[in-house]
């Protein structure tokens, strides 16, 4: 053992998967859940809806009854989802006659299921300051605290807790609820129709399909008018790219969206499960930074991987508050893989970011606009044993006086990821000044055991009175918690 390695601090708190912790999901039968259902009628639906129409109005009361008596205490307001499920799928019933509010809530129920989001893993964390740091004491700060959460059908989404760090770095962490509460989709965005030209290309459809495609667009335009122009292309358009292009299109707008939660939810009631077409297969390990703005406010950014099952798409999420959430796509040929993280503010007047664009390397990219990345340069790469099959960032570096602190993972002999440390020099990150040549952190005895054994990983830490806060995921499965000393952790890296 290593001398930082010996003076760090695991703290004896778990933060484990609860399988209690269900959100209520719509549910079409024959179907694995998914984010989107299909909205199209099938036998299976259309028998189900015969069988329901065909109970007296006297068995449809008790049934509900018993539904109510059984689920009602397990969420908030069931009565308002199953009405709501039963708007969303009326289009595709066979009937269009006035049905009682018992019928509509018990066919609603029907459509509906539990999906445990946390079943399988909870693990992945990502930690920033709170924008609320009211009713704490003097020399603490309020964290909010990101999780990747993982489920039936390995389908992954966004969960929060919050807790505070004591002067002492110790992790007083709040109560979390046992409900669940995906957000709202807000009012309809508008999209740029040049930007959006842009970004078509950027996602390989050709300049002149993505000319052609758009061109009937209003400069500024919502989705509605692109569906409309979407299902006239798939009549009129006589280039089958075309056709295509417009697809892509309808998916990109998808992509990019805009939701909010209820008023007076704490923060471990709110989860974001994947809503768009291309995160369908789950939101993968979300790196929170608290960013200062160039006029001196903050934004808190995270990037993550969306999935579909095919294709990997890198995505960025924007809040002020963790109320409403702003979903756009990261684009341009160097953030076309996984591990992206955004530094904390710009550096010479540019938005810099480190990522894993060759898999094995961990890479250094500027541009001048948030969501477009066109160049990367390695400026890491694998040197020593316990990261020979690959080294990449553990989330956004933090500024420190003696440089950027970059917490790092690495991959050794029959997978086993360890976690490292990098410094850069705070002008030019380009430049590293000093590396640790052995692990910071590997798995204990107890930590080896999981969904994926041998595994540490971080999305993110901060530094609070001297300390860095290392939140980090062990085996993918739970999250533990380590303290280091910051002034002996930059110590240890520019001494090698």
């Amino acid at each position: 053992m290593n001398d930082i390695e010996s003076q760090i601090r695991r703290l004896p708190l778990t933060l484990h998967p609860d399988p209690k912790r269900v959100l209520l999901r719509p549910f079409i039968p024959s179907l694995i859940v998914r984010p989107l259902s299909c909205l199209e009628a099938n036998p299976r639906i259309v028998h189900l809806f015969s069988r329901l129409m065909q109970m007296s109005d006297e068995a449809v009361d008790e049934k509900l009854k018993g539904v109510f008596a059984e689920f009602d205490e397990r969420h908030q307001h069931i009565h308002n989802i199953f009405e709501e499920r039963y708007r969303q799928i009326q289009s595709i019933l066979p009937t269009d006659i006035d049905l009682s509010e018992s019928r509509r809530l018990l066919i609603g129920a029907y459509f509906t299921n539990e999906y445990s989001l946390e079943s399988s893993a909870l693990f992945n964390p990502s930690i920033v300051p709170s924008p609320d740091q009211n009713g704490i004491s003097a020399g603490e700060l309020k964290f909010v605290l990101s999780l990747r959460a993982t489920g039936e059908g390995h389908v992954s989404s966004i969960t929060f807790r919050s807790g505070v760090v004591t002067s002492d770095g110790d992790i007083r962490m709040d109560e979390v609820s046992r409900f669940v509460n995906q957000p709202r989709p807000m009012a309809a965005a508008r999209y740029d129709r040049k930007t959006f030209q842009r970004k078509l290309q950027e996602i390989n459809v050709e300049h002149s399909d993505a000319m052609s495609c758009t061109r009937d667009l209003k400069e500024s335009f919502s989705i509605g008018e692109l569906i409309e122009m979407v299902q006239k292309m798939s009549t009129t358009a006589e280039e089958p790219s075309t056709r295509r292009a417009a697809e892509r299109a309808l998916l990109l707008a998808q992509a990019n969206y805009s939701v909010s939660f209820p008023e007076g939810l704490s923060m471990s009631e709110k989860i974001l499960f994947p809503y768009a077409p291309t995160e369908s297969n789950g939101i993968e390990d979300a790196r929170f930074v608290k960013f200062c703005e160039d006029d001196g406010s903050f934004n808190y950014y995270a990037t993550y991987t969306a999935y579909d099952g095919n294709v990997v798409l890198p995505q960025l999420v924007q809040t002020r508050d963790f109320h409403e959430f702003d979903i756009s796509t990261l684009n341009g040929p160097a953030v076309m893989n996984k591990g992206m993280a955004l530094f904390p503010k710009k550096i010479n007047g540019r938005y810099a970011m480190l990522g894993r664009q060759d898999g094995e390397n961990i890479h250094l990219m500027f541009s001048d606009h948030l969501h477009f990345w066109y160049d990367s340069r390695v400026i890491i790469r694998p040197s020593e044993p316990w990261q020979f099959v690959q080294i990449g960032n553990c989330g956004s570096p933090l500024e420190t006086r003696a440089g950027w602190l970059v917490i790092t993972h690495g991959v050794g002999p029959m997978r086993k990821y360890s976690l490292g440390a990098v410094l850069l020099d705070l002008n030019d990150p380009s430049k590293v000044l000093g590396r640790l040549k052995k692990p910071l952190l590997r798995p204990l005895p107890d930590e080896r055991e999981g969904y994926v054994p041998n595994v540490l990983y971080s999305c993110g830490s901060l530094i609070h009175a001297g300390k860095l806060i290392l939140p980090y995921a062990i085996s993918d499965t739970s999250t533990r918690f380590a303290i280091v000393p910051l002034d002996l952790l930059i110590e240890s890296i520019l001494n090698g």
